[in-house]
């Protein structure tokens, strides 16, 4: 009999591997805090907190020593740099943290930044401790958790925005300086109306007017204006905000840059829409949110003080989103069959209805008509209870 041991041997390999690059990770950070503090520090005990991205990221303790270290901190590790003229997250990343640890204790919402290296392309970075994410509340069965991390992350990301209001020139000052080219990612918007007309006539056989087009348009040009620009963390997702008591904390900014803030506060309408994982809220939950974000931006921002013209804005941004989001998954689903409400199916569905609702309440007519249609004609293929669930706690 001949014992397959494959599985084993690849398993064996990705440990070592792992344990690989853990090492390579506690080096590079015992190499940059002992630059930056000019004395050996050692770290011991690592432990490797798994991730989605690029980098190592690894838990480990101080041995004591005469500095005002804290007693763990959290090593970010970049090993492979990017490829040229690609965008270098280790660099976004540092950057992005260098930004927030020049500002007040009160205005940082994230980890403190202890020492950086471009050359051995590692973070050494403030350890939060085991405090729960908001995904973690989302999942959990206690709905007043939940609506208090939710709302506190709203106001978070409204801080954020505000602090980093008029801090763009710094950002891609630091962003330059670290050999990371300044991007900003808007090229692909150029093509959305095209290609999301395309995939609208070939798999739900809608059209698309051509007043719909011109709000599209209008959308992209807000998107790209130089107006309410603030710095965003771009992925928001809800593993990535620990709350804390004192408030949600931003971890992982990767891909962060500066942008119009109403890119971020569409994602209060649609919380966590890139995510595979995202649900539903119950209703009036997105409203009290973007309320408690606005508490923080409208004193730099004075305009989002009338109702109307920010609804409108935030319309358009929502336009966006699930006008890029039906690019992104429309090819990838499966409209043969009836939708499980925790699926990416349910999901689409729920955001164009969400979408009809909103531009309803701001008379954007055209919008309002051609996403109550191609609600309909996803809600066709995938059966008449294609809803979207609501998250554990909201249920």
């Amino acid at each position: 009999m001949t014992v397959d041991t494959s599985s084993a041997g690849d398993a064996g390999v990705r440990a070592e591997a792992g344990e690989l690059a853990v090492a390579a990770a506690v080096a590079a950070g015992e190499a940059v805090l002992s630059r930056r503090f000019g004395s050996a520090i050692t770290l011991v005990s690592p432990e490797h907190l798994a991730g989605s991205g690029p980098a190592t990221v690894v838990r480990a303790r101080v041995v004591s020593s005469s500095f005002a270290l804290p007693r763990t901190l959290v090593v970010k590790h970049y090993p492979d740099p990017p490829d040229p003229g690609a965008a270098d997250p280790f660099a976004q990343e540092a950057v992005s943290y260098q930004l927030f640890t020049a500002l007040a204790p009160d205005e940082r919402m994230c980890p403190e930044l202890l020492a950086h290296d471009g050359g051995h392309r590692v973070l050494v970075i403030e350890d939060l401790g085991r405090a729960p994410t908001l995904q973690d509340k989302l999942m959990a069965r206690d709905s007043r958790a939940a609506e208090r991390a939710l709302l506190s992350w709203a106001r978070s990301l409204g801080r954020l925005h505000a602090s980093t209001a008029s801090r763009e020139a710094d950002f891609n000052a630091l962003l330059r300086r670290l050999g990371g080219p300044v991007r900003n990612d808007d090229g692909g918007l150029t093509r959305l109306a095209g290609e999301v007309e395309g995939l609208l006539a070939e798999f739900l056989d809608v059209p698309v007017p051509e007043a719909v087009h011109g709000r599209v348009a209008e959308a992209v040009a807000q998107a790209r204006s130089a107006a309410f620009r603030a710095f965003s963390p771009v992925e928001l997702a809800s593993e990535n905000n620990l709350v804390t008591g004192s408030g949600v904390r931003f971890l992982d900014f990767e891909r962060g840059r500066v942008r119009t803030a109403l890119v971020d506060a569409a994602c209060l309408r649609l919380p966590f829409a890139s995510g595979p994982g995202a649900l539903a809220l119950p209703a009036g939950m997105s409203e009290a949110m973007i309320a408690a974000w606005r508490a923080e931006v409208v004193e730099v921002w004075p305009s989002f003080a009338d109702d109307a013209v920010l609804a409108e804005q935030l319309t358009l941004s929502e336009l966006l989103h699930v006008w890029c989001m039906t690019r992104d998954l429309l090819p990838t689903l499966d409209l043969r069959r009836h939708a499980a409400p925790v699926s990416r199916e349910a999901a689409l569905v729920t955001w164009w209805r969400e979408l009809a609702r909103h531009a309803g309440y701001v008379r954007m007519t055209e919008i309002a008509e051609h996403s109550t249609r191609v609600a309909a004609a996803l809600a066709a293929r995938l059966g008449p209870h294609a809803d979207l669930a609501y998250y554990p706690a909201f249920r």
